[in-house]
């Protein structure tokens, strides 16, 4: 079979292609870490008890962060539990308030946050008296964090998992 001088031409130019896009490629930059640190005040909660989680957002620029969205949800191993029944029962004081189901809601900081400046926002969470329980039974929890700053211009945003306590058997 006899090959034409067109598709000689677009053999030749296919590895062409192909090492020039491979070299004009830019190595992917890492996302900057998160100002973000989450606490559980207890390690271990009984049925009908209860714990408070306490996320502490931390500004390093030089600019106010303005804007700021933020969720608190179950982890899926956690929806699976059989039995276990929890729920966001307060809402911390120190932002402009909290949505109505802050079990996967919006935690709303006080914005603007200046340069150097940190803001906490707390959620108690109750676990219910007829909670089923066990040595494994845990409650974990993730937030995913997403804020604005440098007048808009620049964002960060990521998943934290919050390891939880553990429900044991009361």
């Amino acid at each position: 079979m006899r090959t034409t001088q067109l598709s000689r031409s677009a053999l030749a130019a296919i590895p062409a292609a192909a090492a020039g896009l491979l070299l004009s490629a830019a190595p992917a930059q890492a996302a900057a870490p998160l100002p973000l640190t989450a606490v559980v005040d207890r390690a271990t909660t009984a049925p009908g008890g209860s714990f408070t989680l306490t996320l502490t957002l931390n500004n390093p620029y030089d600019t106010p962060i303005q804007f700021v969205y933020q969720s608190v949800q179950p982890t899926y191993p956690t929806t699976l539990e059989p039995g276990l029944k929890f729920s966001a029962t307060a809402c911390g004081t120190q932002t402009n308030g909290c949505s109505e189901n802050v079990h996967g809601g919006i935690a709303r900081y006080n914005v603007p946050l200046a340069p150097g400046a940190s803001s906490s926002f707390t959620v108690t969470y109750t676990v219910a008296p007829d909670s089923a329980c066990g040595s494994s039974t845990r409650i974990d929890l993730y937030t995913y964090l997403y804020y604005e700053y440098n007048a808009g211009l620049s964002n960060n945003s990521g998943i934290v998992n919050i390891p939880g306590p553990q429900v044991p058997c009361a």
